[in-house]
């Protein structure tokens, strides 16, 4: 649902590197040692000693950051790195999974190994870490190497990041104040083109990651570039929206070469600033911003939630629009959407809504789980269905879902009969409503039989 994680990845890491820092003008860093020693994509390699070290710094603390490779499927790869205090090395995990908490905690393990006096060899975890299987969520997870001994938990990715336990939205929201932070997220509901700086890796790559983790269930389908390193400079210059996090010092190169910014919003994570010609946020419905305000002050997954519900009201509305027809795969209605919300400030943002690459995949990710018959259940439809009991617009559902309980049976069974057999009796009504709409969907599409058919032009990939 335009996600770009790699689905099921059989191993916890790809490959593991220390490299060495330039000690000259001129220099370029280059690999010490890795793990596996055999393994030998040579792109995925060079762009490793590239980014780990993407700009001149002093490190005078520990400092953790994410870089982020796209594979051939234009799927993630992600680049946890450590720069310990003065250390000339950067030890990096190349990883498919993005589970930062637990990948930081593994590089300061590491770096403990490579610290000691003796026994400081690495190769013993980093083979007994690469051979473990990826763990099932919130899954306890033992790893033993000799007398090093390594525990964590599998993150559950159902969760919505929430503060401290999220390092990436912790930091994000230290650096930056509620009304930014709305800023920033009107500017990706727009789809421009977003600089956040910072003179410290980890601020700026936690703000990446923890901004576009806020516009969930869409996900960010243009450039992003958690770190930009010195070579890729130019990058800045695209035409195509993006996300882009820069060091401080790579943005005064920026700014004094007269590079072609044009109407970028530039974030400054250290002055809690954003800078834009833009009016996006005032774009947004002042009921929806009022919620968010009022949501942020509370702890836990507060901010999260804050967010998912902005967006259960401005976008929850799609299932209005889905259209269920006799014989035909499920389509989406572009007027209906519109009409699934009664104010005009609500339907002029849902008309810009319409033509964002973010919604289009949003969609049509909608559109293939149902018709293939696979359906879903996650945190957004439980939110919607109870956002639409509250405007009293849920009958719609109901009424359709009882002319289809009637017409399509189950082994003999009514459908409605068949599936309130098999559900949880603990469930809530809203986990039900939304368990039972996506099978009765996804058992109207396997009796169709047809493809996906969107009822209004994709548009292209940026």
């Amino acid at each position: 649902m335009g996600s770009r994680l790699r689905v099921n990845p059989d191993k916890l890491f790809e490959v593991f590197a220390e490299v060495a820092k330039p000690q000259q003008d001129g220099e370029e860093p280059f690999i010490l040692q890795q793990y596996p020693p055999d393994y030998d994509d040579k792109d995925v390699l060079n762009n490793i000693a590239k980014f780990a070290f993407p700009c001149k710094s002093n490190t005078s603390q520990v400092d953790q950051f994410t870089f982020v490779l796209t594979d051939l499927e234009s799927n993630y790869r992600f680049g946890y790195c450590r720069h310990g205090t003065g250390a000339q090395t950067c030890l990096c995990i190349v990883s498919c999974l993005p589970w930062f908490e637990v990948f930081y905690k593994m590089l300061n393990f590491l770096a403990e190994i490579i610290n000691r006096t003796d026994n400081n060899d690495l190769m013993p975890f980093l083979k007994a870490a690469y051979g473990y299987q990826v763990p099932t969520p919130e899954e306890p997870v033992t790893i033993v190497a000799g007398q090093d001994m390594f525990n964590f938990t599998a993150p559950d990715p159902t969760l919505l990041p929430s503060i401290p336990a999220s390092r990436n939205l912790t930091e994000y929201y230290n650096a930056v104040d509620t009304n930014n932070m709305m800023r920033v997220f009107a500017s990706m509901l727009h789809e421009r083109r977003i600089i956040v700086t910072s003179k410290k890796l980890s601020r700026i790559t936690a703000c990446i990651h923890a901004s576009e983790a806020l516009l969930y269930p869409m996900h960010w389908q243009h450039l992003f570039i958690p770190v930009l390193p010195a070579h890729l400079l130019d990058y800045v210059s695209a035409p195509m929206p993006y996300l882009i996090g820069i060091h401080t010092s790579l943005m005064e190169r920026v700014q004094s070469n007269r590079m072609e910014l044009g109407d970028a919003v530039i974030v400054d994570a250290d002055k809690n600033e954003v800078h834009t010609e833009h009016e996006d946020l005032e774009a947004l419905p002042e009921d929806v911003t009022e919620k968010v305000k009022n949501s942020m002050m509370e702890s836990g997954d507060a901010i999260s939630k804050a967010f998912l519900q902005a967006l259960v009201r401005l976008i929850g509305g799609y299932r209005d629009a889905l259209k269920f027809r006799p014989d035909a795969p499920i389509t989406f209605d572009r007027d209906s959407f519109v009409q699934s919300r009664s104010s005009q400030s609500m339907q002029a943002f849902l008309e810009n809504m319409l033509h964002l690459q973010i919604f289009q995949q949003f969609i049509n990710g909608r559109l293939e789980l149902l018709n293939s018959g696979e359906g879903f259940h996650d945190l957004f439809e439980i939110e919607s269905i109870k956002y639409a009991d509250r405007l009293g617009t849920q009958s719609k559902y109901k009424e359709w879902l009882s002319k289809q309980g009637r017409k399509l049976k189950a082994g003999g069974k009514d459908i409605i009969t068949d599936w309130k057999e098999r559900a949880a009796p603990m469930m809530s009504t809203a986990v039900q409503s939304v368990s039972f709409f996506s099978l009765l969907i996804g058992r109207h599409a396997r009796l169709v039989g047809q493809s996906v058919a969107v009822t209004h032009p994709r548009i292209p990939h940026g």
